[in-house]
């Protein structure tokens, strides 16, 4: 039976130009080769599985080659690049910083220096994980760093660069390595899949290339684990289901509902995504790599920075058109602070509902502020979910509803500016008349009247307590970060609904009820443009059982006790006991 060996392996690159996502630095160490101008000392740094260790084997391989092509590659036929090819070089070490780190095996490696190459030109020392060296190791190998024999060559290569001294990195070259892209990752997983006759789809290898999150090391194990379930046909569903990764479906979905004010809608597809087993976590993450992904797509300019297969591509663009930006930076906002607050949140599910709830008022509030939707009712829980690819042409073909004019006044003699229909301010103010700004103008009767009249005829939809409650509670998440004593407040105790559509609401005490007064304005505003009620009334009373707490001193302590119990009194004076201030 042949013995298996891995991808990561089996297509290591053995050629500068088979390095992928490298150019910049393979280019300048075949330039260097080429010209003759090599350093004493080498350091590839960055993160993992890039082509560190990759790039030294093939800097060593390629300076002690006897024929080297005019490109500055190793020919693979001489002596030298035969043996390095059989792992049976004599001139090229390999070592571990991590096993390597006292100053006796710095001794060692300078000892082993000393001595000439047997066959090629150059010695070379490839040191992996060099951060790893003891601080004494490092300063015993500074003086054969900084003037090796001229057959010696350097190669320390680490992932934590920050933690070299100083003192070795001015000795060295430095090359500073790259993540490898999503599309480079991509298309050498296509190369693989050809060499080993697997068909693979594009979209199922752009999942595994952001997966690897840029490690073709990482890339080409996930490639082999998912070989090893599906065989040699490997879908996009196949690795959905084996890397634990939600759909872009469930995305481009509830993007779709927010955009349609559908609550109902996202919290079915919310359930669905945790009865499947997703963290809220991580559907948070990627619910933001999304809405990130659609305010790249709002710019042509910017469309490059879209890491994705190009059918998603095209579903994101059109996605993007019927998003405004303003929308998408108010839903990340949301999302990022629901991000932020979701590990230490007692009931992680309604925090998440919570933030979707209000990601879905947001249209709603848009659209409120326009003339024409103030007379729009509000959607049905039972209507149909809406599809978001037909988002756009639903909002093209559907005709704005037409302003409901105010009533006009009395006719008089004198007609007044104020008669006629106002337009309402954004955010869902209340429409004003003609008011003079002058120092010491009063408004005349006629105005006050008129203003009376446009306010009696706003919407006053009615609703349920349950929805008030909703809503109530919407409103109290987002004063969690910068009001967290009355977010508690609201949220502990539960508004009621009186005659008039009149709210009420106790509080525990005056502080809470003047903090509450801060935000009262904020609130009966939330509370008129998302219930679409603007008769809306808000009174708030202190408890009357609440307990008025009050530091007490020794004294007043001890008499409230014998208030309870007259035999303290009779022991004190039998003890003859005073009391201490």
């Amino acid at each position: 039976m042949q013995n298996f060996i891995v991808s990561a392996r089996k297509y290591r690159p053995q050629t500068f130009s088979t390095v992928v996502g490298q150019p910049s630095i393979t280019s300048t160490l075949k330039n260097a080769i080429l010209h003759n101008q090599l350093a004493q000392a080498f350091l590839f740094c960055g993160p993992r599985g890039v082509g560190k260790t990759t790039c030294a084997r093939i800097l060593a391989k390629t300076i002690n080659c006897e024929n080297l092509s005019p490109e500055g590659e190793a020919c693979d036929a001489c002596p030298s690049c035969v043996s390095f090819n059989e792992n049976a070089s004599f001139n090229i070490y390999e070592l571990d910083g991590a096993s390597n780190n006292s100053v006796d095996d710095i001794r060692s490696l300078v000892d082993q220096v000393r001595i000439p190459p047997q066959m090629g030109k150059y010695k070379v020392y490839i040191i992996d994980e060099v951060h790893m060296l003891s601080a004494s190791a490092f300063n015993a190998f500074l003086k054969t760093l900084e003037e090796p024999p001229a057959y010696a060559k350097f190669i320390l290569a680490t992932t934590e660069k920050h933690k070299i001294l100083p003192t070795i990195l001015s000795r060295c070259q430095i090359f500073d390595f790259r993540r490898i892209t999503v599309d480079d990752i991509a298309a050498h997983l296509q190369y693989v899949a050809g060499q080993e006759q697997i068909n693979a789809s594009e979209d199922a290898l752009h999942i595994i290339a952001q997966k690897a999150d840029g490690a073709m090391r990482d890339a080409l194990s996930i490639f082999d684990q998912l070989v090893s379930f599906a065989g040699h046909e490997l879908t996009y569903e196949t690795v959905l289901e084996n890397l634990n990764v939600l759909d872009y479906e469930y995305y481009f979905g509830i993007t779709g509902m927010i955009l349609g004010n559908n609550v109902a809608g996202v919290l079915l597809i919310l359930n669905e995504i945790l009865e499947k087993g997703f963290d809220g976590q991580h559907f948070l993450i990627g619910f933001g790599e999304h809405i990130r992904n659609l305010l790249v797509c709002k710019d042509a300019a910017t469309v490059k920075l879209l890491e994705t297969a190009p059918n998603i591509r095209q579903r994101y663009q059109e996605q993007a058109a019927v998003c405004s930006p303003d929308l998408l930076l108010k839903i990340l906002d949301i999302n990022n602070r629901c991000d932020l607050n979701y590990r230490i949140s007692n009931n992680k599910r309604l925090h998440l509902e919570l933030a979707l709830m209000q990601m879905c008022t947001l249209n709603q509030e848009k659209k409120s502020a326009d003339p024409g939707s103030r007379t729009e009712t509000k959607r049905s829980s039972a209507e149909p979910i809406p599809d978001p690819g037909l988002h756009k042409a639903k909002a093209s073909a559907a005709p704005a509803p037409a302003p409901t004019p105010a009533p006009q006044p009395p006719p008089s003699s004198s007609s007044s500016p104020s008669s006629s229909p106002t337009k309402p301010k954004d955010y869902g103010d209340h429409p004003t008349g003609t008011i003079s700004i002058k120092a010491g103008v009063k408004p005349d009767a006629k105005t006050e009247v008129a203003d009376e009249s446009a306010e009696k005829n706003r919407p006053a939809s009615s609703f349920s307590e349950e929805e008030l409650k909703i809503h109530w509670e919407a409103f109290a998440a987002g004063l969690t970060t910068d009001f967290p004593h009355l977010a508690t407040t609201l949220t502990s105790r539960k508004p009621s609904l009186k005659e008039e559509w009149t709210i009420e609401f106790e509080v525990d005490n005056r502080i809470l009820e003047e903090e509450l007064n801060q935000k009262r304005s904020e609130l009966l505003e939330f509370l008129r443009r998302t219930l679409d009620n603007y008769q809306i009334t808000l009174q708030t009373r202190i408890q009357e059982n609440a307990v008025e707490r009050k530091p007490y001193t020794d004294k007043e302590k001890f008499e409230k006790m014998a208030e309870k119990n007259p035999a303290l009194n009779k022991l004190k004076e039998q003890l003859d006991l005073d009391i201490e201030y």
